[in-house]
């Protein structure tokens, strides 16, 4: 579901900024999902009327040139892509979002409930845990891996922080804020 969350978080990038033209697009390419994502979004940005500015992240001393460069091609957004290192960086990421004033959506909820960023969509965590528990009981109780069904997260998780919006100058949509799992003011 990697590529489809992508699409989704550039659709609620969209959303809560509906002027945008170009996205800054923060990933590490050596990841394998990586790619994946970005032809994903590439192909979704194209119905959107969106210009995609990827950079790839291989460290987090990129975080400040990838942002320069996104701020010299005029970017008004940044979607942050679901690798893990992104989550040990978020403090940075959300640092510099805040810096060049970007809105900016993640793939994990850390980064806007501990860190300040403005939105994150994510898998529902709890539910992925209790799926696995479910998984592990049937392997040790017997149950071969390969008779075991291919099951897609159902629920997900919407997080918007309305100081980070208000610092922004953006006015969240209604719409989006009754769909949102939490609110931070």
């Amino acid at each position: 579901m990697v590529p489809e969350m992508a699409v989704k978080r550039l659709e609620l990038l969209r959303e809560i900024v509906p002027g945008i033209s170009r996205v800054l697009v923060l990933l590490f390419l050596a990841d394998p999902i990586a790619p994946i994502q970005v032809k994903a979004m590439e192909e979704a940005a194209r119905s959107l009327s969106l210009t995609l500015h990827v950079q790839d992240i291989r460290a987090a001393d990129d975080i400040p040139a990838a942002y320069e460069t996104g701020s010299r091609a005029g970017v008004e957004s940044v979607l942050v892509t679901e690798e893990s290192m992104f989550i040990v960086h978020r403090a940075r990421l959300t640092e510099f979002a805040a810096r060049y004033k970007l809105p900016t959506v993640y793939p994990l909820l850390l980064p806007v409930t501990d860190a300040g960023g403005l939105m994150a969509y994510a898998v529902h965590a709890p539910e992925l845990h209790r799926n696995a528990a479910v998984y592990v009981d049937r392997i040790l109780k017997g149950a071969k891996v390969t008779d075991l069904p291919v099951q897609q997260p159902t629920k997900f998780d919407l997080v918007i922080n309305l100081k980070t919006a208000k610092t922004l100058g953006l006015t969240i949509p209604p719409t989006l804020l009754a769909r949102a799992e939490e609110v931070i003011e």
